[in-house]
């Protein structure tokens, strides 16, 4: 996807206002106005809606706790939830930002954007939490993680977050959770253009565009397509001050993402659709060990291409069918002269079978395989191919609660992993609820643990862990969901790597033991007309060999955002806060962060929005020795068909 081909296409969605006014016409009355229920395969399974409601506190349904739709209110793991009108809401322009507000996760960015990020979320380690693009792993088989940086919002529908120990929905890395990122779906309406430019602080430059609607009148064959830019001269990644051997100039980032996709419906039983998802980066990144004078460059990918079909087979027995194709990209150059390569390729197939076994009752059963290869001129590591069996069974008796699943993960470099989770739920009352669950996960080791030359070791295990949770829950149309979760996870068979040759080398072995016990709460709802969230962490995060806590988590952090609605207004406001935290020795001071944005529309179709980030200009430290961004402002206007 070049630069040509992405200014092009925003260049023609800039003239659609004129030729919508020019075309414009009463809707056509074949034409719907619900809007089309969105199926998300494989972890969103027919059935699940995209908008499922907005109507009231407990519409919204959720489809990655159980691998199929429930109501937000129903589901026994902890899950958040960040509708569309969420993400507007927020002050955030990628997934990291967004992520912020979800209760149990911490993310640590190590410069402006672009620049990496890691995600703890319940204490767990970027590579124990499993980040999804429409139901498709996208991380690197080298790292073990996502480049969640690389994710804009602009691209986005949801997003979805489930808490805990999850590998027996999802396989390896579903330790701390599963975020889930739905990208824009289609509607039953006609075709509906939209576009929006924006500028603010280091001299942000933003495009996007899109058009979704139905291709038919009978709304049968829906579709989506979107494309954004965004360029930045950011700042200084690493404080020069210490760390003199970095560049002291900025460090700008362009990102170009394209998303589209295509769905027919067949009939009330059948449809089918191909998914697309594509983003590019270039991040200028500093190198505390390199020369004041380097300039270095990451160039990402980030893409996501699925095709899959969704069946009711009889009135009690539904499948879902997904091929896709998740991979990862990552070059590196200093002063212009390449230095390394590493490209990832996820091939995944997944057969997934609902049966309704009573009036709620549900048995699921599937196969999932999957094919990760590593390109690198760095060093070569045999394809790895996994073949996995889920099962699940979710049932409600009277005001009992049941979810039980198991997994069965065959790899070709390791051997097998047998992962469960066991989950009840109790109704006091209509409002009242209680949970508890009890969970194992695991986490494959990456190639780099496996094969990197020096420290990778083939011997070492899976890294293992087992989770004990319990909530109280209170749930209404009036309040929304209010939540306290207790939880302790336990991990073992951690990779470290350990010094070997008197510290000239280290080598990866199954060291490590922690423990993350802590408190979770939260709440997403509304106090009149003003729509709230709030979450609050406290946790023990340990590493049992040291008896210290582990790098960057804090001990107890907190977000609140609020957002109201009047005459042509939107006014929101968030407030971000953390504890101190300790980083390989040095403190990291705790911060608190405030931000304020609003929206203003102009008529039916035009608005201007604008943002202010940190607001008191908080001078705060994510990682040691990076820098983080002063107060910034950025303003949009857009246009949206009507």
């Amino acid at each position: 996807m070049s630069t040509l081909t992405v200014r092009a296409a925003l260049l023609a969605f800039a003239g659609l206002p004129l030729v919508a006014l020019a075309q414009s016409a009463p809707s056509d009355p074949a034409f719907s106005s619900s809007e089309h229920a969105a199926a998300s395969p494989p972890a969103a399974p027919a059935g699940a809606t995209s908008a499922a409601a907005n109507g009231g506190a407990l519409a919204p349904v959720v489809v990655t706790a159980q691998r199929g739709p429930q109501s937000l209110a129903e589901a026994i793991p902890q899950t958040t939830r960040f509708s569309r009108e969420d993400i507007e809401d927020s002050t955030a322009t990628d997934l990291p930002g967004l992520l912020a507000e979800a209760p149990g996760a911490q993310l640590v960015r190590n410069g402006p954007p672009g620049s990496n990020v890691t995600l703890f979320l319940r204490g767990g380690s970027a590579t124990q939490s499993l980040v999804l693009i429409d139901g498709v792993r996208v991380d690197s088989v080298s790292l073990g993680q996502a480049q969640i940086g690389q994710i804009p919002l602009s691209q986005v529908d949801r997003v979805e977050v489930v808490n805990g120990d999850v590998s027996a929905l999802y396989g390896s890395g579903a330790m701390g959770g599963v975020v889930q990122v739905f990208t824009k779906d289609g509607g039953n309406h006609p075709p509906r253009f939209d576009f929006s430019l924006g500028y603010g602080s280091y001299h942000t430059q933003t495009q996007q565009a899109g058009v979704q609607g139905a291709l038919d009148k009978d709304g049968k064959t829906t579709f989506s397509f979107n494309v954004s830019r965004s360029k930045d001269d950011g700042f200084s990644a690493i404080d020069p001050r210490l760390a003199p051997s970095a560049n002291p100039g900025p460090d700008g980032y362009l990102n170009e993402t394209v998303s589209a996709m295509v769905r027919h419906k067949f009939d009330e039983r059948w449809d089918a659709g191909v998914r697309y998802f594509q983003s590019n980066g270039k991040d200028s990144f500093d190198n505390a060990f390199g020369a004041p004078t380097d300039v270095n460059y990451l160039y990402s990918k980030v893409r996501e291409a699925s095709v899959f079909a969704n069946g009711k087979l009889t009135d009690w027995w539904t499948t879902h069918l997904t091929a896709a194709l998740g991979d990862d990209r990552a070059i590196d150059k200093t002063n212009g002269v390449y230095n390394n390569r590493f490209d990832t390729d996820n091939r995944q197939y997944t057969w997934q079978n609902d049966f309704k076994l009573g009036a709620q009752q549900k048995l699921q059963l599937g196969y999932e395989r999957l094919d990760q290869s590593l390109d690198s001129d760095q060093f070569a590591a045999p394809d790895r191919h996994v073949n996995s069996v889920f099962a699940g069974y979710a049932a409600r008796f009277g005001a009992s609660q049941i979810q039980a699943n198991v997994r069965r993960d065959q790899y070709s470099d390791f051997g097998g992993a047998n992962t469960y989770y066991l989950g009840y739920g109790f109704d006091f009352t209509e409002h009242w609820k209680a949970t508890a669950s009890y969970s194992s996960a695991f986490r494959a080791p990456s190639f780099d643990d496996l094969y990197f030359p020096g420290s990778g070791n083939p011997s070492i295990r899976p890294e293992r862990s087992h989770s004990v949770e319990a909530a109280l829950q209170y749930a209404s149309d009036a309040l929304g969901i209010v939540r306290l979760t207790a939880f302790q996870t336990r991990y073992s068979d951690l990779i470290n790597y350990v010094p070997t040759q008197g510290g000239l080398f280290y080598l990866a072995e199954n060291v490590g033991r922690a423990k993350v016990q802590g408190l979770e709460g939260s709440w997403a709802g509304e106090v009149g007309k003003t729509r709230v969230r709030a979450a609050l962490t406290v946790q023990n995060p340990v590493d049992e060999d040291t008896h210290t806590d582990l790098p960057r988590r804090a001990r107890h952090f907190a977000s609140f955002s609020a957002n109201r609605s009047f005459g042509g207004w939107r006014v929101g406001g968030e407030w971000i806060v953390s504890g101190p935290r300790d980083d390989s020795g040095a403190n990291l001071a705790g911060f608190g962060l405030v931000n304020l944005s609003a929206r203003y529309d102009i008529t039916k179709s035009w608005y201007v929005s604008a943002h202010i980030d940190n607001l008191f200009d908080k001078n705060y430290e994510l990682a040691y020795t990076y820098n983080t961004p002063r107060r910034s402002a950025f303003i949009t206007i857009g246009w949206q068909q009507q």
